[in-house]
C-alpha cells in the first residue's frame, strides 16, 4: 500500500508539474499575443498619421511589414491608397493585389470591394459573375441560389455604392468644368488667371484604417 501510495504520489506530482508548465507556456503566449497586438495596433495608427502627414513612402514601410505578416487592416490601406492614387501612382493592379492579400484573411470589406472592380472593370476585365462570386465570398453557406433575398440586397447594396461614386465624379467633373469656364471669362475680361485652391479631400482619408 505505501509503494501504492507513493507510486500515485509520484503521478500527481508528475501531473501538477506539467500542468503548470502548460498554463505558464499559455501565459507567455498570451502575453506575446497581446504585446504583438499592442504592436500592430500601434505601427497602424502610427502610418495612418505618417500617411496623412505626407510621409507615404514611411507608412508604405509599415503596411507592408504587417501586410507581409498577414494583417488584414494593412493590406488593406495598401490597396486603398493604390485604387485612389492617394500619395501613390494609380495603380489598379497593386490595389487588386493588396484587396487580395486582405480578403485572404477573411476581411468582408476587401472583397466586396474586389466584388466592386470586376463589377466595373477597373484594373480588370468586367466579369459579372466573379464579381457576385466575390460579393458573396463570405456568406456562401448562407446563399442557395442566385435569387435568395440576401444575394439582392446584397446587389442592391453594389448599385448603390456604384451610383454614390459617379455622382461624385459628375460633381467633380462640373466643378472642373465651371472653374474652368470662368477663368477663361476671367481671362477675356483682363482680370489673369488665378491660382486655383488646392484641396485635399480625398475619398480615401476617410478609409484608411
Amino acid at each position: 500500500m505505501k509503494a501504492i501510495a507513493r507510486g500515485n504520489i509520484y503521478w500527481k506530482i508528475t501531473m501538477n508539474s506539467r500542468i503548470s508548465r502548460f498554463i505558464l507556456a499559455l501565459v507567455i503566449c498570451a502575453f506575446s499575443l497581446a504585446a504583438n497586438a499592442g504592436n500592430v495596433d500601434d505601427d497602424l495608427r502610427q502610418a495612418a498619421k505618417l500617411h496623412k502627414g505626407g510621409e507615404t513612402n514611411q507608412a508604405i514601410s509599415l503596411w507592408k511589414q504587417w501586410a507581409d505578416k498577414g494583417n488584414a487592416d494593412a493590406a488593406y490601406n495598401l490597396a486603398v491608397i493604390h485604387q485612389y492614387g492617394d500619395g501613390v501612382t494609380l495603380d489598379y493592379g497593386k490595389a487588386m493585389q493588396w484587396y487580395r492579400v486582405a480578403a485572404d484573411q477573411g476581411d468582408k470589406i476587401s472583397q466586396f470591394q474586389i466584388g466592386l472592380m470586376y463589377q466595373t472593370g477597373q484594373g480588370v476585365v468586367a466579369n459579372e459573375e466573379e464579381a457576385h462570386r466575390w460579393f458573396t465570398a463570405h456568406r456562401k453557406h448562407h446563399m442557395h441560389h442566385l435569387h435568395t433575398p440576401q444575394m439582392a440586397a446584397w446587389r442592391e447594396q453594389a448599385r448603390a455604392l456604384l451610383d454614390d461614386r459617379d455622382h461624385r465624379e459628375q460633381v467633380a467633373a462640373s466643378r472642373k468644368n465651371s472653374d474652368q469656364v470662368l477663368a477663361e471669362l476671367k481671362q477675356r475680361a483682363g482680370m489673369g488667371a488665378e491660382k486655383p485652391t488646392a484641396t485635399a479631400a480625398l475619398v480615401s482619408d476617410t478609409l484608411i484604417r
